[in-house]
């Protein structure tokens, strides 16, 4: 199913359902070309006060319309920095038509980090050692 801004926000994805396999609670992020992404986050920015209307706003209500991508090509580094510096927890990865390729999460992006970091220290372990 496609979501549109019209959709109601919280259809499919109410309190109580539940990854039977996994038992886990259902996480959901939509990206929608040229409106925007809502997150899982947008919710709970939402819930403030206005709890007893979450189930009947509509995903424009909740939507961040200004949504930052990056290409295949864009570096660890760059997400890093973008990530920290608008505060985002998720990036689309676009291709150069727009067409959503994944989503990187804040943790890929540390994991990759860590990886780059250990193998510079072994690089240079073995360089020292040699």
């Amino acid at each position: 199913m496609r979501l549109s801004k019209g959709h109601r926000a919280l259809q499919g994805a109410r309190p109580g359902n539940r990854l039977e396999s996994r038992g886990l609670t259902t996480l959901f992020i939509a990206l929608f070309s040229n409106d925007g992404i809502v997150s899982e986050r947008d919710v709970v920015r939402a819930m403030p006060g206005k709890l007893d209307e979450l189930a009947e706003m509509h995903v424009k209500d909740l939507m961040t319309s200004d949504v930052i991508t990056c290409s295949p090509n864009s570096t660890v580094a760059e997400l890093m920095t973008v990530m920290t510096e608008r505060r985002i927890r998720h990036v689309p990865v676009v291709d150069e038509t727009g067409n959503l390729l994944s989503i990187v999460s804040i943790g890929d992006v540390v994991k990759a980090h860590i990886n780059d970091l250990d193998a510079e220290r072994k690089a240079l372990s073995d360089y020292v050692n040699s």
